[in-house]
């Protein structure tokens, strides 16, 4: 599953210009927790309700603990008055065509919960968040299934799909059948755990040829998402 198939396209953006009061009132009447600051049509950065927080967190620490601890210049984003001062820059952007675990990861190892998507000339074309994933796992298990079949099995392994045999039952996967080479069944079972709403694989896979894992640098080999 592809990021454009979860992604929110009607986004709310800020300008950078725009006053820091006017910012967390667009967040608080648009019920949502972070915002793109976008200038002609590109992203420059994203405010959060963390952002607005670091402004509104009070310094207890008198001025000469501040000197010795090395803080006595003011953070930026407590100072901040506008959307350019309290944004995090640059943002971490998404294209609309990487799979829905690529952003997941993304979202894991920076620790952020949304991401703007954007072409590949940089222009803002929508969002995904966390809620999006999450619902992107919450799936039929028939339309599991028809991914791994016509995505995963036909369109970016090439293998025939009569002689395949996908069942899926709660997210749990089985893969039986049989394939040309021992490499098929194995990138068959490691794409079909990447797919969204997919709980466990279990390979039931037989092949006609105990050929060993062709390197991951062949180019006639699909490839993965990259971690």
């Amino acid at each position: 599953m592809k990021v454009e198939a979860v992604m929110t396209r009607d986004v709310t953006t800020v300008a950078p210009q725009l006053p820091l009061k006017a910012l967390a009132a667009t967040l608080a009447g648009k019920r949502i927790s972070g915002v793109p600051v976008v200038d002609g049509g590109r992203v420059l950065g994203i405010v959060s309700e963390a952002d607005i927080l670091e402004k509104e967190a009070v310094e207890l620490q008198p001025t000469l603990l501040r000197r010795l601890l090395g803080r006595e210049r003011p953070d930026a984003k407590k100072t901040a008055r506008t959307a350019r001062d309290a944004m995090t820059s640059p943002a971490v952007t998404v294209s609309p065509q990487r799979d829905v675990a690529h952003a997941a990861r993304l979202m894991v190892e920076r620790g952020i919960n949304r991401l703007p998507v954007v072409t590949e000339e940089g222009g803002l074309i929508g969002i995904v968040t966390r809620a999006d994933l999450v619902r992107a796992f919450v799936r039929s298990d028939e339309d599991i299934a028809r991914e791994l079949r016509e995505d995963v099995a036909v369109k970016t392994l090439w293998m025939d799909p009569e002689k395949l045999e996908i069942s899926v039952e709660g997210g749990d996967v089985t893969l039986a059948g049989e394939v040309d080479l021992k490499a098929d069944a194995e990138l068959l079972e490691r794409f079909a755990a990447r797919v969204p709403g997919v709980v466990s694989v279990r390979s039931e896979l037989r092949w006609r040829v105990d050929q060993p894992k062709l390197p991951q640098s062949d180019p006639h080999v699909p490839q993965p998402p990259r971690r």
